[in-house]
């Protein structure tokens, strides 16, 4: 065949297959999504700063070339504070940004993958839920729901709180009113606190005022930006109740389904990326912040004693299995997570026990 008979040919016989014109326009679409916060403006690492939702927001908008953009509405900007998953399951927005124990009243088995007191540090949180069957897990229980989670930042462990009056037994828990969130919140309320949830922005009126009489919030670098140095000098730390804590970012299922992989790809990359930064900005910032509360603002930081730390570890046992013999979600979700946290301890009894005791 000649080449100009072969050329044209070729051209006919391209022109016949029809072309993927709704997969080459379905790559081209752009999405303008809203997402909402647990949190008020300004707050830094759960609104703004390194690896933030609205950093979160800039990376997606950045990574996709302005095909993704997300419009981010702190608490009361769009909505309540707490009404995100509510908003989300409905579709009026397509993301939310909070926690997932928030939810405890509406999805128990939720709480789990925010924090478990005595449970999971850092790196074994993310490697249960990215390697572990926890991410599989996340997804079952949201599904019927009409949403989906990623994790999106992690404070690494937190402090205890902040007491108005000492904590030297058990005993004296016995009465405070306490501002706690989570399963933590249930170990506390069987030893005689009177938990209350409050948003951040709630929690230094309501400790300065003696509304409340204790305060957990995050660590050194958050709660100094709070002012609750000004509010209670006692702060104390274990991480026993938070020994870290996941961002949720919370996303629509049809609005999910809506996207192509390829944006879908650089969702998941941008929230795990933010997990990593979130974390790196909270070890970088809180070494600074609790040596100027402790030498600069009167603050006396210690550990609770440690007959008072086992005493939390039995009510949190009890808590736990009370709560798994409730619910079969949640007992299908705590059996996983203490599964893996079995496994994963007999590692970091041989890699990171012994290098912060004997190196660290």
């Amino acid at each position: 065949m000649k080449r100009r008979n072969f050329l044209t040919a070729s051209a006919f016989a391209t022109a016949s297959v029809p072309l993927a014109a709704p997969s080459i326009a379905r790559a081209q679409d752009t999405f303008t999504w809203q997402m909402t916060n647990a949190y008020g403006p300004g707050s830094p690492f759960y609104v703004e700063g390194p690896g933030s939702p609205t950093d979160f927001c800039a990376k997606v908008e950045r990574m996709s070339g302005g095909r993704l953009r997300i419009q981010h509405f702190a608490a009361g900007e769009l909505i309540p504070a707490l009404e995100g998953f509510d908003a989300v399951s409905s579709g009026t927005v397509q993301m939310n940004a909070a926690n997932s124990y928030f939810w405890a009243g509406r999805v128990p088995a939720a709480q789990y993958f925010t924090t478990v007191p005595f449970g999971l540090n850092f790196q074994g949180q993310n490697a249960w839920l990215y390697h572990g069957g926890g991410m599989e897990l996340w997804d079952e229980l949201y599904e019927p729901l009409g949403v989906k989670a990623l994790p999106m930042g992690n404070t690494g462990v937190q402090m205890t709180g902040w007491f108005r009056e000492p904590i030297e037994t058990v005993e004296d828990f016995r009465g405070l009113v306490m501002r706690i969130p989570g399963l933590a919140g249930r170990v506390y309320a069987t030893l005689g606190v009177d938990v209350r949830l409050l948003p951040g922005g709630e929690i230094f009126p309501a400790l300065e005022r003696g509304v409340i009489d204790a305060a957990e919030f995050v660590g050194p670098y958050q709660d100094r930006r709070l002012g609750l140095q000004n509010a209670a000098k006692y702060y104390y730390t274990t991480g026993w109740h938070e020994p870290c804590n996941v961002t949720e970012l919370l996303i629509n299922r049809a609005a999910w389904d809506s996207l192509p992989d390829d944006l879908k790809a650089i969702v998941e990359a941008a929230a795990m990326a933010c997990s990593l930064e979130s974390h790196t900005w909270c070890e970088a910032t809180n070494a600074e912040a609790l040596a100027d509360l402790v030498e600069n603002e009167g603050v006396i930081a210690d550990t609770l004693p440690e007959a008072v730390v086992e005493a939390l570890r039995e009510a949190t046992m009890a808590v736990l299995e009370e709560g798994a013999a409730a619910d079969p979600s949640v007992r299908k979700v705590h059996d996983a997570f203490m599964a893996f946290k079995a496994q994963h301890d007999q590692w970091s009894g041989v890699s990171e026990r012994p290098f912060h005791n004997m190196a660290g």
